[in-house]
């Protein structure tokens, strides 16, 4: 029973880190590839390919080549997304 709830918690887990994967690819397939330059990280094409193999990676791989996956999902969602979006909105006054 204990390892019933234990595999449903991590599947319910999997999927949420597969859901802002998906997410943040959306996301960055939406931005202008100017914005990730003008801000200084990586091109969009970079951050295309790093969310495409995390998204796959979440979808057939379980382990420590998951956590990557998600780590790379956070950074995107923690560090780039809000500049790209801040640099394309402007400044707030």
């Amino acid at each position: 029973m204990v390892q019933s709830w234990a595999g449903n918690i991590l599947l319910v887990l999997q999927l949420a880190a597969l859901g802002a994967t998906v997410f943040a690819l959306i996301h960055a397939i939406r931005q202008r590839p100017d914005a990730f330059t003008a801000v200084d990280k990586l091109t969009k094409p970079i951050w295309l390919t790093i969310l495409s193999v995390a998204a796959v990676v979440l979808l057939l791989v379980q382990g420590l080549l998951a956590f990557v996956a998600i780590i790379a999902t956070g950074v995107y969602l923690a560090d780039v997304r809000p500049k790209v979006d801040e640099v394309q909105r402007g400044p707030r006054w």
